[in-house]
């Protein structure tokens, strides 16, 4: 079987995939919220930071599963 350069194995998609959904998105609101209440430093780095993660792991994602679905397959 040919695989692509950034074919994961479920388990780690499915890993990368609650990450990118779900952890990072809650974790750049979480900090940004604390940032303005509490007066954390480096607010906008920090969440334009992980933003710019989570957007190159979505990125990372799409490629995987379209290199899933060229190879055939029905589901991961």
């Amino acid at each position: 079987m040919k695989t692509g350069l950034f074919m994961f194995s479920n388990k780690v998609y499915d890993f990368l995939k609650i990450v990118a959904q779900i952890w990072l998105p809650a974790l750049s609101t979480l900090y940004f919220a604390l940032s303005c209440i509490w007066g954390l430093p480096y607010g906008e780095q920090v969440v334009g930071t992980i933003t710019a993660i989570d957007a190159f792991l979505g990125a990372l994602l799409g490629i995987s599963t379209a290199q899933w679905k060229k190879g055939g397959y029905n589901e991961r």
